[in-house]
């Protein structure tokens, strides 16, 4: 089976290079793609320059978009999501949520911090079914509506698909990973303005959703 991974990026350029590096010691991915949305940073330069595929979308336009866009251009039986965003992405983070798909035990992995900082580790204790840090085969992706026009909700989203046509979903650990939160990417005041348009858009799939 053919995997894939897709990285939506957006002004990731302090961490995109190790996520890649990572990703690409992984024999079992044939293939990476970066997807910059909207970046205005260095993060394109920086993922060229890793030899991996980059597609740069000049206006942001949310990360479904952006998933789209990377779900586009490769016909992999499964699908790797990571965020570029990432601090302490291992091998074995990667095999964790691989692994229970290519060995058929489940459809789709949702990978869950642990043990990383309690400023990741909680939310996703809280709220797993909002880590973008995901595996799952190919056809799910092809069942979401609208998936171009999602942004904080695309996680939320995917579970629902997960659920409504009776795909095997499965939770794994990912020890000592983490990732930075808005807040220390965009300052206390713009940080917690995209915090409150995420819970937003989280609350409109939720009740709106399909």
């Amino acid at each position: 089976m053919k995997i894939s991974a897709i990285i939506p990026a957006y002004n990731e350029e302090s961490t995109i290079a190790n996520v890649i590096k990572t990703v690409k010691e992984v024999s079992e991915i044939e293939q990476i793609i970066v997807v910059s949305d909207g970046s205005t940073d260095r993060t394109v330069s920086v993922a060229k320059r890793l030899g991996v595929k980059v597609f740069e979308i000049k206006k942001n336009i949310g990360k479904g978009g952006a998933i789209k866009k990377g779900f586009e251009k490769t016909n992999s039986d499964i699908l790797l999501f990571l965020d570029a965003d990432l601090i302490g992405l291992k091998c074995e983070h990667i095999y964790a949520l691989i692994n229970p798909i290519k060995e058929s035990l489940s459809d789709m992995t949702i990978g869950v911090f642990s043990q990383g900082r309690l400023l990741t580790d909680l939310p996703q204790l809280l709220m797993p079914y909002l880590s973008g840090q995901r595996a799952m085969k190919r056809e799910i992706i092809d069942l979401i509506p609208d998936l171009d026009l999602l942004k904080y909700g695309l996680e939320i989203a995917i579970t629902k698909t997960v659920k409504k046509h009776g795909y095997k979903a499965i939770q794994v650990k990912l020890i000592n990973l983490t990732q930075r939160i808005k807040e220390e990417k965009y300052g206390l005041v713009e940080g917690t303005k995209k915090r409150l348009q995420m819970y937003l858009d989280i609350v409109k799939q939720l009740k709106f959703g399909s």
